[in-house]
């Protein structure tokens, strides 16, 4: 929101379990998914308490 930069990685997020997800861009739009810039990936950061899981890619 608001960033103009290419957006390269998709953030989910699960208020249960306190865990932010950022894996490959998705394919089709959902409203609790957030795009973010490859920046704004890199400096994500979430609440005391929660966990962020990184899906990586697997390079050849």
């Amino acid at each position: 929101m608001g960033c103009t930069r290419e957006a390269v990685a998709t953030m989910t997020y699960d208020y249960t379990d306190k865990m932010a997800a950022v894996g490959p861009l998705g394919a089709q739009s959902d409203p609790h998914a957030h795009d973010l810039c490859a920046s704004h990936t890199d400096r994500l950061s979430v609440p005391q308490g929660w966990v962020v899981v990184r899906h990586e890619t697997l390079r050849a």
